[in-house]
Protein backbone atom coordinates (compact mmCIF):
# COMPACT_ATOMS: atom_id res chain seq x y z
CA UNK A 1 0.00 0.00 0.00
CA UNK A 2 2.79 2.04 0.51
CA UNK A 3 2.67 3.10 -3.39
CA UNK A 4 -0.93 5.18 -2.86
CA UNK A 5 -0.37 8.92 -1.49
CA UNK A 6 1.40 9.15 1.81
CA UNK A 7 2.74 6.16 3.37
CA UNK A 8 0.20 5.18 5.98
CA UNK A 9 2.61 1.71 7.17
CA UNK A 10 2.80 3.07 10.97
CA UNK A 11 -0.63 4.03 11.41
CA UNK A 12 -1.36 3.33 14.82
CA UNK A 13 -5.52 3.54 14.17
CA UNK A 14 -7.58 1.66 11.31
CA UNK A 15 -9.87 4.80 11.45
CA UNK A 16 -9.21 7.66 13.07
CA UNK A 17 -12.14 10.55 12.80
CA UNK A 18 -11.53 14.18 13.87
CA UNK A 19 -14.37 16.70 14.40
CA UNK A 20 -15.74 15.46 11.04
CA UNK A 21 -18.70 17.22 9.72
CA UNK A 22 -20.99 17.38 6.93
CA UNK A 23 -23.58 19.41 5.55
CA UNK A 24 -25.35 19.41 2.66
CA UNK A 25 -26.73 21.74 0.13
CA UNK A 26 -29.94 21.97 1.46
CA UNK A 27 -28.63 23.32 4.67
CA UNK A 28 -28.82 19.15 6.41
CA UNK A 29 -26.37 18.82 9.02
CA UNK A 30 -25.71 15.09 8.33
CA UNK A 31 -22.60 14.73 10.83
CA UNK A 32 -21.78 17.22 13.51
CA UNK A 33 -18.05 17.68 15.15
CA UNK A 34 -18.03 13.46 14.89
CA UNK A 35 -14.82 12.18 17.02
CA UNK A 36 -13.51 8.36 16.50
CA UNK A 37 -11.13 6.24 16.71
CA UNK A 38 -10.96 2.44 15.54
CA UNK A 39 -8.66 0.27 16.57
CA UNK A 40 -7.08 -2.54 13.93
CA UNK A 41 -8.03 -5.78 14.33
CA UNK A 42 -11.26 -4.72 15.97
CA UNK A 43 -14.49 -4.75 14.94
CA UNK A 44 -16.24 -1.81 15.82
CA UNK A 45 -20.36 -0.97 15.64
CA UNK A 46 -21.93 2.38 14.64
CA UNK A 47 -25.40 2.19 15.60
CA UNK A 48 -27.75 4.72 15.81
CA UNK A 49 -31.40 5.36 14.88
CA UNK A 50 -32.26 6.60 10.63
CA UNK A 51 -31.05 10.06 10.19
CA UNK A 52 -28.49 9.82 12.64
CA UNK A 53 -25.41 10.10 10.48
CA UNK A 54 -24.34 6.62 10.40
CA UNK A 55 -24.15 6.19 6.63
CA UNK A 56 -23.32 9.63 5.99
CA UNK A 57 -19.97 8.61 8.08
CA UNK A 58 -19.29 5.40 6.25
CA UNK A 59 -19.71 7.42 2.76
CA UNK A 60 -16.92 9.72 3.46
CA UNK A 61 -14.86 7.22 5.32
CA UNK A 62 -14.53 5.26 2.07
CA UNK A 63 -14.42 8.46 -0.46
CA UNK A 64 -17.71 8.51 -1.81
CA UNK A 65 -18.97 11.93 0.39
CA UNK A 66 -16.25 14.42 1.01
CA UNK A 67 -16.58 16.14 4.44
CA UNK A 68 -17.37 19.60 5.05
CA UNK A 69 -14.60 19.97 7.53
CA UNK A 70 -12.44 17.80 9.89
CA UNK A 71 -10.33 14.90 9.48
CA UNK A 72 -10.63 11.41 8.59
CA UNK A 73 -8.06 9.13 7.63
CA UNK A 74 -7.97 5.03 7.10
CA UNK A 75 -5.04 3.21 7.91
CA UNK A 76 -3.14 6.87 8.19
CA UNK A 77 -4.25 7.56 4.64
CA UNK A 78 -6.42 11.19 4.54
CA UNK A 79 -9.67 9.97 2.96
CA UNK A 80 -9.47 13.48 0.69
CA UNK A 81 -5.61 13.90 -0.10
CA UNK A 82 -5.10 10.21 -0.96
CA UNK A 83 -8.19 8.50 -1.95
CA UNK A 84 -6.74 5.99 -4.13
CA UNK A 85 -4.99 4.61 -1.43
CA UNK A 86 -8.32 4.63 0.86
CA UNK A 87 -10.06 2.56 -1.83
CA UNK A 88 -7.44 -0.07 -2.37
CA UNK A 89 -7.67 -1.15 1.59
CA UNK A 90 -10.44 -1.36 1.78
CA UNK A 91 -14.10 -3.45 0.96
CA UNK A 92 -17.42 -1.49 1.27
CA UNK A 93 -20.65 -3.00 1.45
CA UNK A 94 -23.92 -0.26 1.52
CA UNK A 95 -27.70 -0.51 2.49
CA UNK A 96 -28.48 0.51 -0.86
CA UNK A 97 -27.03 -2.92 -3.32
CA UNK A 98 -25.21 -2.11 -6.09
CA UNK A 99 -24.95 -4.95 -8.77
CA UNK A 100 -24.35 -5.04 -12.42
CA UNK A 101 -27.87 -7.34 -13.14
CA UNK A 102 -26.59 -8.63 -16.57
CA UNK A 103 -23.55 -10.42 -14.48
CA UNK A 104 -23.65 -13.97 -13.08
CA UNK A 105 -22.86 -14.23 -9.33
CA UNK A 106 -19.56 -15.19 -10.09
CA UNK A 107 -18.81 -12.67 -12.72
CA UNK A 108 -19.50 -10.30 -10.31
CA UNK A 109 -16.87 -11.51 -7.51
CA UNK A 110 -14.28 -12.41 -10.69
CA UNK A 111 -13.91 -9.05 -12.27
CA UNK A 112 -14.17 -7.09 -8.56
CA UNK A 113 -10.71 -9.77 -8.03
CA UNK A 114 -9.53 -8.57 -11.61
CA UNK A 115 -10.30 -4.69 -10.74
CA UNK A 116 -8.62 -5.10 -7.85
CA UNK A 117 -5.08 -6.62 -9.33
CA UNK A 118 -5.57 -10.19 -8.18
CA UNK A 119 -4.73 -12.95 -11.15
CA UNK A 120 -7.39 -15.25 -12.44
CA UNK A 121 -6.34 -18.22 -11.02
CA UNK A 122 -6.58 -16.30 -7.69
CA UNK A 123 -9.88 -14.90 -8.35
CA UNK A 124 -11.41 -18.61 -9.25
CA UNK A 125 -10.19 -19.94 -5.75
CA UNK A 126 -11.66 -16.38 -3.91
CA UNK A 127 -15.11 -16.44 -5.49
CA UNK A 128 -15.79 -20.35 -4.98
CA UNK A 129 -14.27 -19.94 -1.79
CA UNK A 130 -17.28 -17.26 -0.85
CA UNK A 131 -20.06 -18.19 -3.32
CA UNK A 132 -20.13 -21.24 -0.71
CA UNK A 133 -19.74 -19.25 2.21
CA UNK A 134 -22.97 -16.82 1.32
CA UNK A 135 -24.67 -20.58 0.32
CA UNK A 136 -24.74 -19.20 -3.63
CA UNK A 137 -22.40 -21.98 -5.16
CA UNK A 138 -25.25 -23.54 -7.17
CA UNK A 139 -26.87 -19.89 -8.12
CA UNK A 140 -23.34 -18.83 -9.37
CA UNK A 141 -23.77 -18.81 -12.77
CA UNK A 142 -27.58 -17.04 -12.93
CA UNK A 143 -27.73 -13.58 -14.00
CA UNK A 144 -27.80 -11.07 -11.09
CA UNK A 145 -31.09 -10.36 -11.94
CA UNK A 146 -33.03 -13.21 -11.15
CA UNK A 147 -31.73 -12.91 -7.46
CA UNK A 148 -33.95 -12.55 -4.59
CA UNK A 149 -33.05 -9.45 -2.42
CA UNK A 150 -31.52 -11.68 0.32
CA UNK A 151 -29.71 -13.24 -2.20
CA UNK A 152 -27.67 -9.80 -3.95
CA UNK A 153 -27.11 -8.61 -0.24
CA UNK A 154 -25.40 -12.40 0.15
CA UNK A 155 -23.35 -11.83 -2.89
CA UNK A 156 -22.47 -8.25 -2.16
CA UNK A 157 -20.76 -9.22 1.03
CA UNK A 158 -18.74 -11.97 -0.92
CA UNK A 159 -17.62 -9.27 -3.29
CA UNK A 160 -16.54 -7.04 -0.42
CA UNK A 161 -14.18 -9.66 0.62
CA UNK A 162 -13.25 -10.77 -2.63
CA UNK A 163 -9.53 -8.78 -2.06
CA UNK A 164 -8.95 -9.57 1.62
CA UNK A 165 -9.19 -6.09 2.92
CA UNK A 166 -7.66 -4.36 5.78
CA UNK A 167 -10.05 -2.53 6.57
CA UNK A 168 -13.85 -3.54 5.54
CA UNK A 169 -17.01 -1.10 5.89
CA UNK A 170 -20.36 -2.56 6.29
CA UNK A 171 -23.37 -1.34 6.14
CA UNK A 172 -25.95 -3.45 7.48
CA UNK A 173 -24.25 -6.39 6.18
CA UNK A 174 -26.88 -8.51 7.29
CA UNK A 175 -30.41 -6.89 7.24
CA UNK A 176 -32.52 -9.98 5.78
CA UNK A 177 -30.34 -12.79 6.12
CA UNK A 178 -31.67 -15.95 8.54
CA UNK A 179 -30.06 -16.39 11.66
CA UNK A 180 -28.46 -19.58 9.88
CA UNK A 181 -26.74 -17.00 7.10
CA UNK A 182 -25.49 -14.01 10.04
CA UNK A 183 -23.72 -16.74 12.00
CA UNK A 184 -22.28 -17.96 8.69
CA UNK A 185 -20.87 -14.59 7.78
CA UNK A 186 -19.90 -13.70 11.26
CA UNK A 187 -18.23 -16.97 11.73
CA UNK A 188 -16.00 -16.43 8.70
CA UNK A 189 -14.90 -12.50 9.50
CA UNK A 190 -14.42 -14.08 12.67
CA UNK A 191 -11.45 -16.62 11.54
CA UNK A 192 -10.17 -14.02 8.81
CA UNK A 193 -9.63 -11.64 11.73
CA UNK A 194 -7.39 -14.36 13.45
CA UNK A 195 -5.38 -14.74 10.29
CA UNK A 196 -4.83 -11.45 9.51
CA UNK A 197 -5.40 -7.48 10.41
CA UNK A 198 -8.33 -6.87 9.62
CA UNK A 199 -10.50 -4.26 10.93
CA UNK A 200 -14.51 -4.06 10.38
CA UNK A 201 -16.72 -0.69 11.30
CA UNK A 202 -20.27 -1.99 10.61
CA UNK A 203 -23.65 -0.31 11.22
CA UNK A 204 -26.51 -2.91 12.41
CA UNK A 205 -30.39 -2.69 13.67
CA UNK A 206 -29.38 -6.09 15.15
CA UNK A 207 -28.53 -4.84 18.34
CA UNK A 208 -27.37 -8.84 19.55
CA UNK A 209 -24.73 -9.09 16.55
CA UNK A 210 -23.40 -5.77 18.43
CA UNK A 211 -23.50 -6.81 21.85
CA UNK A 212 -21.73 -10.09 21.20
CA UNK A 213 -19.33 -9.26 18.36
CA UNK A 214 -17.81 -5.76 18.44
CA UNK A 215 -15.00 -4.51 20.82
CA UNK A 216 -16.08 -1.27 20.96
CA UNK A 217 -19.44 0.26 20.66
CA UNK A 218 -20.18 4.05 19.01
CA UNK A 219 -24.11 5.58 19.20
CA UNK A 220 -24.80 8.28 17.05
CA UNK A 221 -27.79 10.91 17.36
CA UNK A 222 -28.18 14.06 15.42
CA UNK A 223 -25.15 13.68 13.51
CA UNK A 224 -22.93 13.50 16.89
CA UNK A 225 -21.41 10.31 18.94
CA UNK A 226 -23.56 10.99 22.33
CA UNK A 227 -21.44 7.14 23.57
CA UNK A 228 -18.73 5.59 22.67
CA UNK A 229 -17.60 2.04 24.95
CA UNK A 230 -17.04 -1.49 24.81
CA UNK A 231 -20.66 -3.08 25.22
CA UNK A 232 -20.32 -4.05 28.69
CA UNK A 233 -18.54 -0.72 29.84
CA UNK A 234 -22.07 1.06 28.61
CA UNK A 235 -24.02 -1.61 29.98
CA UNK A 236 -22.96 -1.68 33.34
CA UNK A 237 -22.73 2.14 33.31
CA UNK A 238 -26.86 1.72 33.42
CA UNK A 239 -26.75 0.28 36.93
CA UNK A 240 -27.80 -3.71 37.86
CA UNK A 241 -31.32 -3.39 36.28
CA UNK A 242 -33.30 -0.78 33.91
CA UNK A 243 -36.79 0.39 34.97
CA UNK A 244 -38.95 2.13 32.25
CA UNK A 245 -41.92 4.33 33.47
CA UNK A 246 -43.81 5.60 31.45
CA UNK A 247 -47.66 8.02 31.82
CA UNK A 248 -48.83 11.35 31.59
CA UNK A 249 -47.08 14.16 34.30
CA UNK A 250 -44.10 16.00 34.48
CA UNK A 251 -40.96 14.34 33.39
CA UNK A 252 -38.70 16.69 35.30
CA UNK A 253 -40.48 16.43 38.80
CA UNK A 254 -40.26 12.72 38.25
CA UNK A 255 -36.92 12.65 37.67
CA UNK A 256 -36.06 15.35 40.61
CA UNK A 257 -37.90 13.14 43.18
CA UNK A 258 -36.41 10.14 42.04
CA UNK A 259 -33.07 11.54 42.92
CA UNK A 260 -33.43 11.32 46.44
CA UNK A 261 -33.94 7.70 46.73
CA UNK A 262 -31.69 5.44 47.55
CA UNK A 263 -29.77 3.10 45.01
CA UNK A 264 -30.85 4.77 41.96
CA UNK A 265 -28.09 5.07 39.43
CA UNK A 266 -28.99 7.35 36.78
CA UNK A 267 -32.16 8.97 35.43
CA UNK A 268 -32.56 9.72 31.81
CA UNK A 269 -36.12 11.47 30.16
CA UNK A 270 -37.67 9.70 27.22
CA UNK A 271 -40.51 9.91 25.15
CA UNK A 272 -43.58 9.84 27.71
CA UNK A 273 -41.38 8.70 30.64
CA UNK A 274 -38.30 8.24 32.79
CA UNK A 275 -35.40 5.65 31.98
CA UNK A 276 -34.01 4.48 35.74
CA UNK A 277 -30.91 2.35 36.92
CA UNK A 278 -31.13 1.34 40.33
CA UNK A 279 -29.06 -1.59 41.75
CA UNK A 280 -31.87 -3.81 42.66
CA UNK A 281 -35.79 -3.31 41.15
CA UNK A 282 -37.28 -5.76 43.48
CA UNK A 283 -36.88 -3.46 46.62
CA UNK A 284 -37.27 -0.23 44.44
CA UNK A 285 -39.85 -0.93 41.99
CA UNK A 286 -42.32 -0.14 44.99
CA UNK A 287 -40.51 3.66 46.05
CA UNK A 288 -40.11 4.41 42.54
CA UNK A 289 -44.02 3.93 42.12
CA UNK A 290 -44.81 5.79 45.33
CA UNK A 291 -42.26 8.84 43.97
CA UNK A 292 -44.21 8.84 40.90
CA UNK A 293 -47.64 9.39 42.60
CA UNK A 294 -45.92 12.05 44.89
CA UNK A 295 -45.75 14.43 42.16
CA UNK A 296 -48.92 13.16 40.44
CA UNK A 297 -47.06 11.64 37.69
CA UNK A 298 -49.93 8.64 36.19
CA UNK A 299 -48.16 5.50 35.53
CA UNK A 300 -49.42 4.01 33.01
CA UNK A 301 -46.91 1.06 31.76
CA UNK A 302 -43.90 -0.19 34.20
CA UNK A 303 -41.27 -2.34 32.48
CA UNK A 304 -38.33 -4.06 34.13
CA UNK A 305 -34.96 -5.65 32.90
CA UNK A 306 -31.54 -6.22 32.99
CA UNK A 307 -29.38 -3.51 30.96
CA UNK A 308 -28.63 -4.78 27.62
CA UNK A 309 -27.39 -2.67 24.43
CA UNK A 310 -30.87 -1.92 24.21
CA UNK A 311 -31.38 0.15 27.26
CA UNK A 312 -27.95 1.83 26.09
CA UNK A 313 -29.16 2.85 22.93
CA UNK A 314 -33.16 3.84 24.29
CA UNK A 315 -31.12 6.11 27.22
CA UNK A 316 -28.72 7.61 24.52
CA UNK A 317 -31.39 8.31 21.64
CA UNK A 318 -34.97 8.22 23.55
CA UNK A 319 -35.70 5.56 20.57
CA UNK A 320 -36.43 1.69 20.88
CA UNK A 321 -34.84 -0.78 18.55
CA UNK A 322 -35.91 -4.07 18.36
CA UNK A 323 -33.33 -6.31 16.47
CA UNK A 324 -33.50 -6.06 12.63
CA UNK A 325 -36.28 -2.94 12.94
CA UNK A 326 -35.53 0.46 11.61
CA UNK A 327 -35.93 3.45 13.95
Amino acid sequence: MSGYGKSAVNATKAVEVINLSKTYGSGVQAVDGLSLAVEKNTIYALLGPNGAGKTTTISILTTLASPSAGTARVLGYDVVEDERAVRRSIGVTFQEMVLDQALTGRQVLMYHGRLYGLSSTECRRRSNELLSLVDLSDSADRKCRTYSGGMKRRLELARALVTVPNVLFLDEPTLGLDPNGRTRIWTYIADLMQRTELTVLLTTHYLDEAEQLADRVGIMEGGRLVADGSPSELIEALGADTVTLRGEGSSPALIQRLRGLDEVQGITAVDGGVLIGVSSSSRRIAEIVAAAGEVDFRIKDVSVAKPNLGSVFFKQTGHEMKNGENV
